[in-house]
């Protein structure tokens, strides 16, 4: 697809009769849970209830820094209503958990790290009671000077007894003596973007009569929340059992787990029922957040533009706590120079801790950042040499076979140079009319004070990459069971659906393969066999993976009798529309009459090939596989006031294979608008380690006015031959690119550096 046919493809499905639905990979089956939720019947953890239900407070701390002298929970004890007050003497098993690394507690005991840390809980007969209960521990703190600097971190007295640094990366690739006819430099800062899931955290524990305790909640990896609340609550984890709900949104690790954990202990505690529903404030201070990241770059490039040697400083500010920064840190200086060929790389990387809030796995880790800074170099290399900014970036793009800094063969498919094509040749929007009746085309929307004279348009690009799956040797594997009866097929995979649209995925594999149209997905928990976090789009690729492989033995299964009855192979029989045919047409029959009522079920596993950490020099074969996707942005610019309005988003993707159009536009529209957020408005503000303006008014999220007009103009379909169905990573390459690309049209637009995102509009001024 060249032009927007891949939008209308998307729309636009052939029809296959009256009353039909589409089926199969490659149609928009739609989701089977979209009524419910359009008609807000479908049970999220917010929703649910249960006899003797109690209600859950927490305590957190008002500071970012500070020793704990004492905590005096008799007043809360005593109040009518409160049924038990909790606080880190009452944790039973292991004190801290971590997702990466466990280094956080569950409830702060001698020292509070950062702005909400948790420091106690209440179980009450009403949510008023617990709050006011909450409010009524008493804490006397020692309050210290938080360090809020990362810079300053190396220097400073250790802020955890594991010390501030996480972790160090010394990348060195090629010739530390390589120099270019030209050299550009720039500081980068890339600042707190909060997840801010449409819904904020919720769960409801209950006791069993074993002792044990379940869990319902929107985890998005329930067999690792369970392994960790086993842990902290000193049980075996077949006693914990976690029963995942509807999930309101999840761009990252959906729950905090420091969220989860007080709830079971309560219900340990009363032996009743027990339910917590965060406020927005309490999301925002709890869960991780994007890395804020400071970016020291020079690139060395020739008298033609082409990079010789890029060196580098990364530096992720990871807050109190260690989490997924090591991850982070990983993916960061090992896309440090993108999707360019670069033959001598020298990147510093550091991940340390704060007492900012904490941070961690969000869409686009660690690449997001790197791609602001590389691209805006390669604007710098453009404007030296007085070249267009896109023909730089083509006379570096790497292609297949071309290796990373990390010494790392690129051997999927690359189109790096056909991406950037695409929305390079794309048609530009035409210009805004200068009258009275398109005012609100201008920045600052109706009503706007900006004046049409002052408005400027850019044009720019950004060229992104992600890594797909777990790296540096994480074991990714996911397990899933197809069962035929009756003539309805059902999938059990604790793959979890986050919105990323794995139920629909796995829908269309069985009907594919089996040729039954009606397929269900079994709710998830941790009684089947795990299936991994639901992130970095590893659900269509292991998770899909299990289902198509247990779909096909289930399929052999089916077809054998008929083979040997009639003397042929089962390769020579085919499914197709709910009918099995042989190669010569000697058989014909349907689906339903060759089940014949028998039950028929298998269950398999996908595990893709190993990955190795990264060495002492940052060498390695750390990733399973990488995507790509190139954006051009067009933005109109006030100069005088800085407000700034993206007029139109071209993307163009490296997507494998197209499995489900309607649902694949929909993730890279959302990606992107992401991505807008990310280059304008979005940023959690710390001042001091304390949290300002913990709420959606506070903090500025686009809405869909603010959403650009979006041409998907190109999909690039070369199958990934390692990967399932050959598809890659939708949703975290246009998040990682587009940021990129606006903060280029901002400096087209205004001859200013840019250098931080989001962009304040003092960056976009031009005085005379």
């Amino acid at each position: 697809m060249s032009d927007e046919a891949a939008t209308a493809e998307a729309a636009d499905q052939p029809e296959t009769g009256p009353g039909t639905v589409p089926h199969g990979l490659g149609t928009s089956l739609p989701p089977a849970d979209v009524r419910a939720k359009t008609e807000g019947t479908f049970p999220y953890a917010a929703d649910l209830w249960a006899e003797g239900l109690l209600w859950a407070a927490v305590l957190r701390s008002p500071h970012p820094h500070a020793r704990i002298v004492s905590i005096d929970t008799r007043h809360a004890r005593e109040m009518p209503g409160v049924r038990a007050v909790i606080t880190h003497e009452d944790v039973p098993g292991s004190p801290v958990h971590g997702r990466g690394r466990a280094d956080r507690p569950v409830f702060a005991s001698e020292v509070v790290r950062h702005h909400g840390e948790p420091i106690a809980a209440v179980a009450a007969d009403h949510p008023d009671t617990a709050r006011m209960a909450a409010a009524a521990v008493i804490v006397e703190y020692e309050v210290l000077d938080p360090v809020t600097d990362p810079e300053l971190a190396f220097e400073a007295e250790p802020l955890h007894p594991d010390g501030n640094l996480i972790r160090h990366i010394p990348l060195r690739h090629g010739d530390p003596e390589a120099a270019g006819d030209l050299v550009v430099e720039g500081l980068y800062r890339i600042g707190r973007q909060d997840p801010a899931p449409i819904g904020a955290e919720a769960g409801l524990a209950v006791p069993r009569p074993d002792g044990g305790v379940e869990l319902y909640l929107a985890s998005t990896d329930p067999h690792a929340d369970r392994d960790t609340a086993a842990a902290c609550y000193g049980l075996a984890p077949e006693r914990v059992k976690i029963v995942v709900t509807g999930v309101p949104g999840a761009t990252a690790d959906r729950e905090d787990q420091g969220f989860q954990l007080p709830l079971g202990l309560l219900a340990l505690r009363t032996g009743c029922p027990v339910k917590l529903t965060a406020t927005r404030e309490e999301s925002f201070l709890g869960h991780a957040h994007r890395h804020p990241t400071l970016l020291r770059y020079r690139h060395h490039a020739d008298a033609e533009g082409r990079v010789v040697k890029v060196e580098a400083q990364i530096l992720l500010d990871a807050g109190a706590y260690a989490d997924t920064s090591s991850e982070a840190l990983a993916a960061a200086v090992s896309f440090a120079c993108g999707p360019y060929a670069v033959p001598n790389a020298f990147i510093e990387g550091w991940a340390v801790r704060t007492n900012n809030p904490p941070s961690g796995h969000v869409r686009g880790e660690g690449a997001m950042q790197v791609c602001a800074a590389y691209e805006a170099q390669m604007d710098k290399i453009a404007k030296k040499l007085g070249l267009d900014p896109a023909e730089v970036r083509m006379r570096n793009v790497m292609a297949t076979g071309d290796v990373l800094p990390t010494g790392q063969a690129v051997t999927c498919p690359a189109p790096v140079a056909e991406l950037l094509t695409s929305v390079r040749e794309f048609p530009l929007p035409a210009l805004p009319k200068d009258t009275p009746e398109d005012e609100w085309l201008l920045p600052g929307g109706p009503e706007g004070a900006g004046e049409p004279g002052a408005v400027r348009r850019g044009v720019g690009y950004g060229i992104g990459m992600v890594h797909m799956l777990g790296a540096e040797g994480a074991d990714e594997v996911s397990t899933a069971t197809v069962k035929v009866h009756d003539g309805v097929a059902t999938v059990l995979c604790a793959a979890v659906e986050t919105g990323q649209g794995f139920t629909t995925l796995a829908r269309q594999i069985v009907q594919e393969t089996l040729g039954i149209e009606e397929v269900r997905v079994a709710p998830v928990d941790t009684d089947q066999p795990p299936a991994g976090a639901g992130c970095r789009s590893r659900h269509t690729w292991v998770s899909g993976g299990a289902v198509e492989r247990a779909a096909k033995m289930v399929r052999t299964q089916l077809l054998q009798p008929l083979a040997h009855k009639f003397g042929m192979s089962t390769e020579l029989l085919q499914i197709t529309d709910g009918r099995i045919t042989s190669y010569d047409g000697v058989l014909s029959t349907t689906v339903a009459e060759a089940l014949d009522g028998k039950e028929l079920w298998a269950t398999a596993q996908c595990r893709p090939h190993p990955t190795e950490p990264l060495d002492a020099s940052g060498q390695g074969d750390a990733f399973v596989g990488m995507a790509f996707c190139a954006v051009r942005a067009v933005v109109d610019v006030d100069i005088e006031i800085g407000s700034v309005r993206v007029v139109e988003l071209a993307v163009a993707q490296d997507v494998g294979r197209v499995l489900n159009p309607a649902q694949l536009a929909a993730r890279i529209e959302a990606g992107v608008t992401q991505g807008v957020g990310i280059a304008l408005t979005e940023n959690l503000r710390a001042p001091r380690g304390l949290v300002r303006h913990p709420d959606l008014t506070g903090y500025a999220l686009p809405t869909a006015l603010d959403a650009p007009d979006i041409r998907i103009v190109r999909l690039v379909e070369e199958r990934d031959v390692v990967a399932p169905f050959g598809a890659k990573a939708v949703s975290a390459a246009p998040v990682v690119a587009s940021p990129a690309a606006v903060a280029s049209a901002v400096r087209a637009a205004t001859g200013r550096s840019v250098n931080r995102l989001p962009i304040r509009p003092q960056a976009a001024v031009v005085t005379a």
